[in-house]
């Protein structure tokens, strides 16, 4: 089981949610809609926070996420479900990415300390914040990288 906190679900849930979902729409060209964003950010959120509370085997929860990420962009955010699919798997890697080289870096800074560290919620939660905003970077890069090529299509 991998209860969540409220500290971990307001410091961490709730902006990776965000995240995942506006992945969701950038990685599917899809206009985004704030109410219906908000909605489904929200929505991912308390679901999440559920299915870690299941007592289930360790990275079973995350392809339940997985699902749960591509039916609420199907059902909530209207985005087409092999584009839903095609962007919840791009987000996981991504952010799967991020957390093992946030690891990496910690393990190397902190060795024999980084055991209490990720025992103490706080601590885990902060120290977890790096691989979250380089998952936002990545994501708001590409933002930017497909935006600008559009304008400059329209210009030419």
């Amino acid at each position: 089981m991998l209860r969540l906190t409220a500290l971990e679900f307001i410091v961490r849930t709730i902006p990776e949610a965000l995240v995942y979902i506006f992945a969701g729409y950038i990685f599917s060209n899809k206009e985004i809609k704030v109410v219906r964003y908000l909605t489904s950010s929200l929505l991912l959120a308390v679901i999440t926070f559920f299915i870690r509370m299941l007592p289930i085997n360790y990275g079973v929860h995350t392809i339940l996420i997985i699902i749960t990420q591509i039916i609420v962009l199907v059902c909530v955010s209207k985005i087409d479900t092999i584009l839903s699919i095609r962007s919840s798997i791009i987000t996981t890697i991504c952010l799967f990415v991020t957390e093992v080289l946030n690891m990496l870096v910690l393990n190397v800074i902190f060795k024999e300390q980084l055991e209490s560290i990720m025992s103490d919620t706080w601590l885990k939660t902060i120290y977890g914040l790096p691989s979250l905003g380089s998952f936002a970077l990545i994501v708001l890069g590409y933002y930017y990288v497909r935006t600008k090529g559009k304008s400059k299509n329209v210009k030419d």
